[in-house]
């Protein structure tokens, strides 16, 4: 008997993904823990390893198919003996990935008399996936005079993709334009952050933070000579934050629901912008390294989120959150919370401005801090308690290396 190759569930809370590339052909030879595909998740493309050896007979699903669901069937082995004439796909083993029912009745998609005409999806049934209907809609295309070529005949993506359209699609601007499709993470990043906005009570504090102390201190740590990296502003940032979770640990929780979950060290997530997205990696038990540590720990995990390496253990989890783009020269922003954690920190640029300081105006190196918090889990006095702890170590550096 074939046997199933099903679409794996890579990470714990993976529940469907974009099968990218088959890297062997039906009739190929196959080794256990041979790499036969890559499938793309919402945070990284990952590999595929053949779990037993014979021949690809069938691929089931093919390359450049998206929201494959866990465990639909998207291959089928041949074992030593067996030939093509033993392939047998069930109905049901495909249906969870793409296959939907029939409509009970024509669809007829009008265009406004005042734009170019649509897709008409008219007459006898039509059998095909939401997407490919989607876009024959965009492109002007009759899905009546389109072969599919998915299971049972049924039109799939690449089939309107490749049908050339004899009306004007729907369009919004009469200047030149591309369209980018959305990849996997960028649709749940969409779909996270759309949830945790409108279901999530933010509200924000904002403080003000001098660096001259800082700034003065980290020259003088990286002209050691054995310094053995550049530290950077962010890793004093991320060392403060973990110290000051440590003192105002009702800031270190996750909301679920009817409880929360406060931590007893502190796992911070460092936001890193990749090509498509952003990911999170986390740098766990922050309060306990030092800023040696934290340096080499971040640069490690952001090489290897934007090479698409990094394993889901390095950014599933984690109790708070900073995202930096002082790097870009952004002042100020406010940034939506990722949940379940119930805070975010927002870090702006450090720059030269006017303070008042003894009576008199004098220049400082200033960066402004903006905590968004998830008013269900904790109000404002112990945000107000953390930042000001954050503010202490900040503005006393050397007491990141005293603890």
């Amino acid at each position: 008997m074939p046997i199933q190759v099903l679409m794996p569930a890579l990470s714990p809370t993976m529940t469907e993904g974009n099968l990218v590339k088959w890297l062997k052909n039906e009739g190929d030879k196959i080794k256990a823990g041979e790499v036969i595909a890559e499938i793309e998740t919402d945070k990284a493309t990952m590999e595929v390893e053949a779990v037993d050896e014979g021949t690809l007979g069938k691929i089931v699903i093919e390359a450049g198919t998206d929201a494959v669901k866990v465990n639909s069937l998207i291959a089928l082995i041949l074992e030593d003996g067996e030939d093509a004439s033993a392939i047998n796909i069930p109905v049901a083993a495909v249906q969870p990935q793409s296959m939907t029912k029939p409509e009970s009745a024509p669809i007829e998609i009008k265009a406004n008399i005042t734009a170019p005409s649509t897709a008409l999806i008219q007459g006898a049934r039509v059998f095909a996936s939401p997407l490919a209907k989607s876009i024959a809609t965009l492109k002007g295309i009759n899905l009546n005079q389109i072969q599919g070529s998915g299971p049972h005949g049924r039109i799939v993506k690449s089939d309107v993709e490749n049908t050339k359209s004899n009306s004007a699609p729907v369009t919004y601007s009469d200047s030149g334009f591309e369209d980018i499709k959305l990849n996997g993470m960028r649709k749940t990043i969409g779909k996270r952050l759309t949830d945790a906005k409108q279901t999530i009570p933010h509200f924000y504090l904002t403080i003000d933070c001098e660096l001259d102390e800082l700034l003065s201190f980290r020259t003088k740590l990286n002209a050691m000579p054995n310094a053995k990296v550049k530290l950077s502003v962010n890793d004093f940032v991320v060392k403060a934050t973990a110290l000051a979770l440590m003192d105002e640990p009702d800031a270190n929780v996750t909301f679920y629901g009817d409880y929360v979950r406060r931590y007893t060290q502190a796992d911070v997530c460092v936001a890193v912008a990749i090509d498509g997205g952003l990911v999170t990696p986390i740098v766990k038990a922050a309060n306990l390294k030092s800023l040696n540590e934290i340096s080499l720990e971040v640069k490690d995990l952001a090489e290897k989120a934007r090479a698409g390496k990094l394993p889901p253990e390095a950014y599933q989890g984690g109790s708070f959150t900073i995202s930096n783009l002082g790097m870009y020269g952004i002042k100020h922003f406010d940034a939506i919370i990722n949940p379940p954690q119930a805070c975010i920190l927002a870090v702006g640029a450090g720059e030269q401005r006017a303070v008042v300081r003894n009576g008199n105006i004098v220049a400082a190196n200033m960066v402004t801090l903006t905590l968004s918090l998830d008013h269900r889990a904790l109000d404002g006095a112990v945000g107000a308690a953390f930042l000001k702890a954050l503010k202490g170590y900040i503005e006393n550096p050397l007491s990141l290396l005293m603890l």
